[in-house]
């Protein structure tokens, strides 16, 4: 039976993506292949971090005590998880509505080629996160109205540059959008007025709601 590394799992309210505000069970899994400049999980993702080391049916069941039928598998970059899935294909079968959010530099074919098919929210990293190069467009052709593009923003170059990325792609025909500012580095209003300036039709403004319902550096919400 597969066996993955868990850096920890609760249930909280979906602080963003297209669920935002709805109950979730997240299960956070240890390793990413990033160092964004503003990672917040980065204690996650050490070799060394602490984890439990749960196997499929076990993740299935503890999802199943909670009476959530959201599910976010998050990091880290949970796709690097080998026999993801697997575990995706169990919760699904299970009843549970499956969303992976993904850093942007891995396949997400495989994930999506599943039945039930999971949502994908898959970021991509703008010039200030420092990882803009490992950035796998290719992913874009995989999306639908059901999944999303996340750019974390930081200042007004990565605006810019997700304005091009959304043009260049086409993104806002293809899936949902959102712009989330990083935590105390770029006033949200800033991108409200960049917005409004550019024109950026179904493109959404989006706060992370734990941030604001809890202390910005709790863990487990």
């Amino acid at each position: 039976m597969p066996c993955y590394r868990v850096a920890e799992k609760f249930a909280s309210i979906n602080g963003e993506g297209p669920r935002a505000g709805e109950l979730a069970v997240f299960l956070r899994f240890c390793g990413c292949n990033l160092d964004c400049s503003y990672c917040d999980t980065r204690w996650a993702n050490v070799s060394d971090a602490k984890c439990e080391i749960a196997s499929a049916q076990e993740l299935v069941a503890y999802v199943k005590s909670t009476g959530i039928k959201n599910v976010t598998l998050t990091g880290g970059e949970p796709l690097l998880q080998a026999d993801i899935v697997y575990l995706i294909g169990l919760l699904g079968a299970s009843g549970a509505e499956v969303e992976i959010e993904t850093n942007g530099s891995v396949s997400v074919k495989d994930a999506l080629s599943i039945s039930p098919r999971p949502i994908v929210t898959a970021d991509y990293k703008l010039p200030s996160s420092g990882m803009e190069k490992y950035m796998l467009t290719e992913n874009f052709s995989y999306l639908t109205l059901r999944d999303s593009v996340k750019f974390v923003v930081g200042d007004m170059r990565d605006l810019a540059r997700a304005e091009e990325i959304i043009n260049e792609y086409g993104l806002t025909e293809k899936c949902r959008v959102y712009f989330s500012p990083v935590f105390g580095k770029i006033k949200p209003v800033e991108i409200a007025e960049f917005m409004k300036k550019r024109r950026l039709n179904d493109v959404r403004l989006q706060l992370q709601l734990h941030k604001i319902i809890w202390e910005p550096d709790m863990r487990g919400v």
